[in-house]
């Protein structure tokens, strides 16, 4: 089974091979830090979160390094607004990553390198440019030659031409900017100082880095030239991506990034997420409503990590409900292991795929499905199943004191379960259990079917219907049999 996977640089899906076997350098553009995080921040970040597991599972040493771009017009905007700093804003909004992060289940990263701890290498990286004639300096500022680089456009689709078609109406001759550049698709390397921001020494003058090339330092001060996977959102495809390889590329002569991978974007009820629409929700909003984090991880993996998803009341609700299933065969070694005479001091802990005893069809098919460009739906679909498979054997040893299948067989399943749920990032804490079903706990649920019993017994049909109903309404279903009633929840 060979890991394929869609790059958007080729716009074909391709086996998986790393510059170095065995190790994966992977880069991932994380957040400017002038707000809380969002929905499309959790996408994205659960999404490259899980594609890092997976290929640790697969046998992989990866190396993950996450940026956070903390010079900004955006950051200083809310400094200026707030009478704070650049670097303050920078550090609160940092901070408040962490904390969401953390409630999702994120795993940290390698390393966060910042723009501002990174100034060095950018202005490297320019001097490097301006010498191979890339780039020239302009009253302070220095901008990249864009046609100077012949693939200028190969990751996008565009080209210059076309773009220059659709461009000329919406140029601003008068702009200051425009002037200077010798052509209007160059792009800003440098900025000179302006009054009041802050600024750092350079050859070309006081001033700060652009955008763009604060990631191509970052990703070859930390991983090198070429690395093997480059991550993102698809809205960074153009220009930011795009404008990362001509300037990396045009210094190295080296490809950026053997795969280039992009997630699709979150909408909320079929609309883009915007603060004008009043639809923007943060990470911390949703999760203080009390939507549990592994229903909004379960919600995110439900759908191929490329295409768009649409956020709703009804989405969330269904990946609640989806997460219940999960959580009860997550749980089932806690609740029955001692019962059926398990060793619970292991098979708690995931296994990576290259230690497994034995050929596993629950990590073969997981595989299998996960290693067409990482298709996470299909992986799921084995969890849902050996979730509502341990499921049904708890209730079946709650209710007749034994199981269909053997003990050890069933530690299997659920040793199974755990793994592939933590290559997902899904966990389940055995507290978060204490309230299920509307409040109604296994005991209770119990001494219901006692009562009912008692009525039957009574010849109070009207009473016995009652409490079948009120246990039906709660999601409970009811089977009598010779040998007594059996229960499990729907």
């Amino acid at each position: 089974m060979t890991l394929t996977l869609y790059n958007t640089l080729t716009r074909r899906q391709e086996p998986f091979q790393t510059v170095e076997p065995g190790k994966v350098k992977m880069y991932y553009c994380g957040v400017t830090v002038y707000d809380y995080c969002h929905l499309g921040h959790a996408r994205a970040c659960i999404v490259w979160d899980v594609v890092r597991r997976y290929l640790q599972f697969i046998g992989y040493e990866v190396r993950y390094i996450q940026n956070f771009t903390d010079i900004d017009d955006k950051i200083l905007n809310r400094a200026f607004v707030e009478h704070s700093s650049m670097e303050a804003v920078a550090d609160r909004f940092i901070k408040a990553y962490f904390e969401d992060m953390a409630r999702l289940g994120i795993k940290e990263a390698d390393e966060y390198p910042r723009a501002t701890h990174t100034m060095n290498g950018i202005q490297r990286l320019i001097h490097e440019l301006e010498n191979k004639g890339f780039a020239y300096p302009a009253d302070g500022d220095v901008y990249y030659a864009v046609r100077e680089f012949s693939g200028y456009g190969k990751l996008s689709g565009r080209k210059l031409e076309d773009m220059q078609a659709g461009k000329s109406d919406r140029v601003n001759v008068e702009d200051p900017e425009y002037q200077k550049k010798k052509d209007p698709f160059d792009f800003a390397l440098w900025k000179a100082a302006k009054p009041g921001e802050p600024a750092w020494e350079s050859p070309w003058g006081a001033g700060r880095p652009g955008w763009h090339i604060e990631c191509s330092a970052m990703v070859r001060e930390r991983l090198g030239d070429t690395i093997d996977i480059h991550a993102g959102g698809a809205d960074l495809i153009f220009p930011h991506h795009e404008n990362e390889i001509a300037q990396s590329e045009a210094v190295t002569g080296k490809p950026l990034a053997r795969y280039w991978l992009h997630n699709g974007m979150v909408k909320v009820d079929g609309e883009k997420m915007s603060k004008s629409l009043g639809n923007f929700t943060t990470i911390r909003e949703l999760l203080d409503r009390g939507v549990d984090p592994m229903a909004v991880r379960l919600f995110v993996l439900t759908a191929q990590y490329r295409t768009p998803i649409d956020f709703t009341d009804e989405a969330i609700a269904a990946a609640t409900n989806g997460w219940h299933t999960i959580k009860e065969g997550l749980l089932f070694g806690q609740q029955y292991g001692e019962k059926l005479g398990w060793d619970l001091g292991i098979g708690n802990i995931p296994i990576p795929s290259t230690q497994y005893p034995a050929p596993n069809p629950y990590i073969e098919r997981f595989q299998e499905s996960v290693n067409n460009d990482f298709n996470f739906p299909g992986g799921l679909t084995v969890l849902f199943e050996l979730a509502k498979e341990l499921r049904r054997e708890g209730n079946i040893l709650v209710h007749e004191g034994k199981t269909e299948t053997s003990p050890e067989e069933l530690q299997q399943q659920w040793q199974t379960l755990v793994t592939l749920a933590g290559v997902l990032g899904l966990k389940a804490e055995i507290e978060a259990e204490t309230d299920k079903n509307h409040g109604l706990s296994d005991a209770e649920i119990e001494a219901k079917i006692q009562q009912r019993q008692e009525a039957r017994k009574a010849k109070n049909f009207a009473e016995s219907d009652r409490i079948r109903d009120e246990l039906q309404a709660e999601g409970i279903t009811l089977i009598d049999s010779r040998d007594g009633t059996r229960w499990h929840r729907n």
